[in-house]
């Protein structure tokens, strides 16, 4: 029988696959795991076994434990340290096999795990796995054995195990192969395989160790036989695993087909290419210069960004110095970097680079040197260089604004949303006193309340949405006496860590001085154009006294001869009375007359106050209302009487609309020199409620479309005797109070419509918002 099971393939008897490995792996002295597997594939090969367990005895504690990779039992009942399944093997020592139905009856741990386990019907044989290893090998079946069926098993199997190891010897082509090795006849049949393909079989989880081999392993091995000579590698995938395997002629009928797992490997040689392909894919398409260059600075490759960077291929680069292309200025600093590569292998540097087109470009360079293994010289350089033009561009740039923003006598200051300042350049730290290094004090005790609260409310967001603010304010340098006028101009930026504010502002305190100056000439010019107007006026003037005076004279002789015959009439005294009462009034008419045009001719500073605007206008008609009854000229007054204040000075504004009324007398009475003519003074409130208006409409020529643009230019004028002043001086005056006035053509005359703003706004000299 030994002779047929060493050689199984002779005619008549044919082993299995399962007993040719048990053989195989007992004649090899595999240990107990492996031998443990095939006996277990080898019991599971007969359609009457359900399950197979085999278990060695362990000494040290008493019981017997699952070998190999197979199902576990799972634990007894009771204490584990407490086990012991020694009345078992006393038993099998004594019978060689045991009935499951009988096993359950005996004190022994095995028993509690079957019952656990569910196992009612099998068979337990006494094997000896290896010399001196006692172990048994469990056969769960659908019914219980025959009689002694069971111990001739057990004794065939340690026949033929004892045989193998006494006579079978590894195949000295197979056993001291570490790789898997398979011996296939010319039909495809396994003859022999080694220790190792077992050990495969187990790792990839399969009871054949023919699933291992290629689908189409039949053709592959009768080409091999056919040829002669070795076929492959061939590739078969398992799961996550590779296999690779090599047929190769044994014999004339014989195959020698050897493999191994090279699932490592190949995933290694597919990730090195993948990372060839993407560092390719790299190279090829980054917008850096990737070169190589020999120590004394030739190129020896370089990236094709090179074509775009510096207009040369890299063909035309190979073999040629860098320093052909380095500025004249720069060559200093190659030398330099070639000693620090030499010293600490890596270098990192800025220079110029001159393009095909012969203007320089800034590179910036991070260079490492490659050394030769065994003397540490260095063979060759390797860089990575970037075109930073635009960054040195940008640095020269804002080196210069700082420097102008250092040297500029404006205040710059930086603040941020909250208001706090974060940088004051040099002129801004002159202005409140600050030493170099000295915090700056908080923007609230610098600017006043409202200016603080409509920078930061109105402003800010103000910059934010169009990039630009402006406004007047004031500045209380820290223990300064007064406050300086500032021109402030607010800008937004957007940085890298969020947006910041700017805040670029001009000492007014010239512009102030020269405002008051012209203010002040301004009203010595409006001075002498009321004198002038005075002058113009001097016969309604002389009537409007005159007749007062007039009457004083004519009362004063009535009372006198009313006093000398008062002896003989009782009625004189009460006459003189009457007289009295009458020289009285007509005092006090000349006086306000008097009062009247000394408040016009008033000389000195502006007075700003909540105006009357209807009053202010009535007096101005009284003041020309003797002319304009000379020439005929009603004038049509449409003034309410709840007209709310402007905030204006009072002869000014007089003098203005005085002025307004007699241009208008002048017009209707060039148009009607002998006819009955009329002027409309109207007066309102502006829709949007922030304004109030004023008009003066004639009946005179009007002008032309071409004189309308030139009627408030100075000097410019349509009468024989004007100086084509006073609508300029009268523009300015409203501007001042921060009004318009402008003129309008109509059908019939000219209308000369003047706004200003209500006194319950801001002051018109602290509206000074553009944006």
């Amino acid at each position: 029988m030994a002779e047929d099971v060493k050689q199984g393939s002779q005619p008549g008897w044919t082993a299995s696959p399962a007993l040719t490995g048990l053989l195989r792996l007992a004649g090899e002295g595999a240990g107990g795991a492996a031998l443990a597997d095939a006996l277990r594939r080898l019991a599971l090969s007969h359609d009457e076994v359900r399950q197979a367990y085999c278990l060695a005895w362990q000494a040290g504690t008493g019981t017997y434990a699952e070998l190999g990779s197979g199902e576990r039992l799972p634990p007894g009942p009771g204490d584990p340290l407490q086990a012991s399944d020694a009345a078992l093997r006393a038993r099998l020592a004594a019978q060689g096999e045991i009935a499951v139905a009988a096993l359950l009856e005996l004190p022994c741990w095995l028993a509690g795990r079957l019952r656990r386990a569910g196992i009612r019907a099998g068979l337990a044989l006494a094997v000896e796995l290896a010399p001196g290893q006692p172990g048994l090998l469990l056969l769960v079946l659908d019914e219980a054995p025959g009689s002694g069926l069971g111990r001739w098993l057990g004794e065939l199997l340690g026949a033929c195990l004892q045989l193998a190891r006494a006579q079978l010897q590894p195949s000295p082509v197979l056993g001291g192969d570490d790789e898997a090795s398979l011996l296939l006849d010319a039909d495809g049949r396994l003859l022999d395989l080694n220790l190792a393909a077992h050990r495969l079989c187990r790792d990839c989880g399969l009871e054949q160790v023919e699933a291992l081999l290629p689908v189409n392993h039949l053709p592959l091995l009768r080409a091999c036989l056919g040829q002669r000579r070795a076929v492959g590698p061939v590739s078969v995938a398992l799961g996550e695993r590779t296999l690779l395997w090599r047929f190769v002629p044994a014999g004339a009928a014989r195959v020698l087909v050897r493999g191994h797992d090279a699932s490592e490997r190949l995933g290694n040689e597919r990730e090195a290419a993948q990372a060839r392909r993407l560092y390719r894919l790299i190279i090829e398409n980054t917008t850096d210069l990737i070169s190589r260059h020999t120590p004394d600075g030739r190129f020896l490759d370089a990236s094709p960004a090179s074509w775009t960077l510096l207009g040369y291929w890299p063909e035309q680069l190979r073999g040629s110095r860098l320093r052909a292309l380095l500025h004249p200025d720069d060559v200093a600093l190659m030398r330099l970097a070639g000693e620090a590569l030499e010293l600490r292998g890596y270098h990192t540097l800025s220079y110029r680079l001159r393009h095909r087109d012969g203007h320089y470009l800034w590179f910036e360079s991070a260079c490492r040197a490659i050394r030769e293994t065994y003397t540490g010289a260095v063979v060759e350089i390797v860089s990575v260089s970037r075109d930073i033009s635009a960054r040195v561009q940008g640095e020269e740039v804002r080196r210069r604004l700082a420097e102008v923003i250092e040297a500029t006598t404006d205040l710059v200051l930086f603040i941020d949303r909250r208001g706090a300042i974060t940088y004051l350049n040099q002129s801004a730290r002159r202005t409140l006193g600050l030493a170099e290094g000295q915090d700056a004090p908080p923007l609230a005790s610098l600017l006043d309340g409202r200016d603080l609260q409509r920078l930061l409310e109105t402003g800010l967001p103000c910059a934010e949405r169009s990039g630009a603010w402006e406004s007047d304010m004031r500045l209380h340098p820290p223990g300064a006496a007064e406050s300086l006028p500032l021109s402030l101009v607010l800008l937004a930026h957007a940085g890298a860590s969020g947006g910041y504010f700017s805040l670029v502002a001009r000492d007014m305190t010239e512009r102030e001085l020269r405002e008051a100056q012209v203010r002040r000439h301004q009203d010595e010019l409006a001075h002498t154009a009321r004198l002038v107007t005075l002058g113009e006026l001097a016969s309604g003037i002389a009537h409007e006294i005159n007749q007062p005076l007039a009457a004083v004279v004519n009362y004063a002789s009535a009372s006198q001869r009313y006093l000398q015959g008062a002896a003989d009439n009782p009625q004189a005294l009460a006459r003189v009375a009457e007289g009295l009462e009458r020289i009285n009034a007509h005092a006090n008419h000349a006086s306000a007359v008097i009062r009247r045009l000394r408040a016009f001719l008033r000389k000195g500073q502006r007075r700003l106050q909540a105006l009357d605007v209807a009053a202010v206008a009535r007096e101005a008609v009284r003041l020309c209302a003797w002319e304009a009854d000379n020439s005929r000229v009603a004038i049509g007054e449409h003034l309410p009487d709840n007209l709310p204040p402007v905030y204006a000075d009072r002869v000014l504004l007089e003098q203005v609309l005085l002025n307004l009324l007699r241009n208008a007398i002048d017009a209707n009475r060039e148009t009607h020199p002998h006819a009955a003519s009329r002027i409309r003074l109207t007066a309102g409130v502006e829709a949007d409620g922030q304004r109030l208006w004023i008009s003066v409409e004639d009946q005179g020529p009007g002008v032309s479309e071409a004189a309308l643009a030139h009627l408030f230019t100075p000097f410019y004028t349509s009468k024989a005797d004007g100086l084509g002043l006073g609508l300029s001086m009268s523009r300015s005056i409203v501007e001042g109070f921060g009004g318009e006035l402008c003129a309008e053509r109509r059908p019939r005359g000219l209308r000369l419509l003047c706004r200003l703003p209500l006194a319950g706004g801001e002051h018109p000299q602290s509206q000074q918002e553009s944006r």
